[in-house]
């Protein structure tokens, strides 16, 4: 993106600290994944530490950690714990740092909530409702089975639960080494993710809600059918171009740090139109399923892992089209199809 600027080319080392603003410190997580790290954000409070995001729920990432504790932490304790939202990366270690270190967490309501649904679900249940769901859209055979089969991964990435937290809303000021950081949700890529913005020299923790390369994943869950994460997801970042100025120093969880917040937000919408039109397009030419939509909006090879996230993707942008009267929908044989 020519339009954005970034101040630090390199992150620093595993277990160890950059300084990104007074006060506010980079820590770099490695990951096991295609998205290979996740940025989380030390800020300084008083004699120990406020966290914002916790790592993936996996003892690599512990290890980092017992690095970073005598390093980036100079064995100063962590006093509270702040998640952005419900992801594996974000909150896998929230329960375990929380426990070593006696720290409150803070989260949003609708975060905590999706969590606990998520982490207390049967694997027969799983089960059965990814294949249902997955297959109404389309996808069969082999991808299929091995999505179904996986069972309740998300407990063992999350493998211990933080403590019932203090709920954090939209608007909200949380004082940290004297200085505010206001609340301001995302909404798409999690149900009420929370941003947090520094008012005195316009810093922004973003998470996932604003990355400076790639969009979050938008997915629909079998809980919630019917959902359009397309629209929340494009109504909060215009909500957050509005609210916050154009200069702010955004803090991502993915990726490096930027200036360039209105840029970017105006690159990520236009995106998600570009996808509904491909998909509008692909609806009038003849009724399809999800899985058909696959090669139009994703040109590479999926494996199963991405496979999960393409499929809900898709499902998300037919839901956009058909919740704006741009597409109809209708079921026959197993199937769930989408015409324009």
């Amino acid at each position: 993106m020519s339009e954005l600027q970034y101040p630090f080319s390199q992150p620093p080392q595993p277990g160890e600290r950059l300084e990104v603003a007074p006060g506010v410190y980079w820590l770099y997580f490695p990951m096991p994944l295609a998205l290979d790290h996740i940025n989380l954000w030390l800020l300084e409070d008083g004699d120990g530490w406020t966290l914002v995001d916790t790592g993936f729920g996996t003892r690599h990432t512990q290890k980092i950690w017992a690095q970073a504790f005598d390093n980036a932490l100079e064995g100063r304790p962590i006093r509270r714990i702040i998640v952005t939202h419900y992801h594996p990366d974000h909150v896998g270690q929230a329960g375990w740092l929380a426990q070593r270190f006696n720290a409150p967490v803070r989260m949003t309501r609708g975060e905590w909530e999706l969590l606990n649904h998520l982490h207390s679900a049967e694997d027969d249940t799983v089960r059965q409702d990814v294949r249902r769901f997955m297959g109404l859209h389309g996808l069969h055979g082999e991808p299929l089975d091995a999505l179904s089969g996986r069972g309740n991964g998300f407990r063992k990435v999350v493998p211990i639960m933080p403590p019932t937290p203090e709920f954090i809303a939209a608007g909200d000021a949380i004082q940290i080494n004297g200085q505010t950081w206001r609340v301001h949700i995302g909404r798409g890529h999690a149900p009420e993710h929370a941003c947090l913005f520094r008012e005195h020299d316009h810093v922004l923790i973003s998470g996932d809600q604003v990355l400076p390369r790639i969009s979050s994943n938008l997915t629909v869950h079998a809980r919630d059918p019917d959902d359009d994460p397309v629209s929340a997801f494009v109504d909060s970042l215009t909500a957050i171009k509005n609210a916050l100025p154009e200069d702010s120093l955004v803090l991502p969880a993915h990726g490096l740090a930027f200036h360039g917040l209105h840029a970017r937000i105006d690159a990520l919408v236009k995106h998600h139109d570009e996808q509904l039109s491909v998909a509008e397009e692909a609806c009038e030419k003849a009724p399809l399923t999800a899985y058909d939509l696959l090669p139009l909006l994703f040109n590479r090879k999926l494996d199963n892992n991405q496979m999960m996230f393409a499929m809900g993707e898709s499902i998300a942008h037919l839901n956009c089209l058909h919740a704006h009267g741009r597409a109809t929908r209708a079921d026959r044989e197993g199937r769930r199809y989408y015409a324009a």
